[in-house]
């Protein structure tokens, strides 16, 4: 979590930490070159609104993650970035598989990507695990404990 403002506020914004930062960029990318889409070229359009959706998830869910300090939903948002980013990566190919002309241009995405996700490993190691909420479904839970029964297992 990000630590509290100089003013008193529990919490600083989201847009302060590097991850939201390279989100954002990402973002911007991504509209730049969403902008090249031939509108006549319906599986191009259909691809790339999910990239730009994708994008939008890779700030958004920062900040989601940002708004509580609970170890089980911060990593339910970061499964949900991991999962953005991985399919705005995927859209790239298909775009590229489908014969988009301006295919240079995802360079710089898939960069911008990897940078994005050393960041990304570096805040969800900064998530304490022991300050949750029992996830009944049992994904999100600390090292050993358990679903059912919220008993440390190990």
């Amino acid at each position: 979590m990000l630590p509290p403002e100089e003013d008193g506020e529990e919490f600083s914004l989201p847009d302060q930490l590097e991850l939201y930062q390279k989100g954002r960029e990402i973002f911007q990318l991504t509209v730049k070159i969403a902008a090249l889409i031939e509108e006549d070229q319906e599986i191009h359009v259909s691809l790339m609104e999910q990239m730009l959706e994708d994008a939008s998830l890779l700030t958004v869910k920062v900040a989601g993650a940002e708004a509580s300090d609970l170890y089980d939903l911060r990593m339910e948002n970061a499964t949900l970035i991991r999962k953005a980013a991985r399919d705005l990566l995927t859209h790239c190919t298909s775009l590229e598989m489908f014969g988009f002309k301006d295919v240079h241009y995802f360079r710089l995405l898939r960069e911008a990507i990897e940078e994005y996700r050393l960041l990304f490993l570096e805040w969800v190691n900064s998530f304490d695990p022991w300050n949750y909420m029992l996830d009944t479904w049992g994904l999100f839970n600390p090292p050993g404990i358990s679903p059912t029964t919220g008993d440390n297992q190990d």
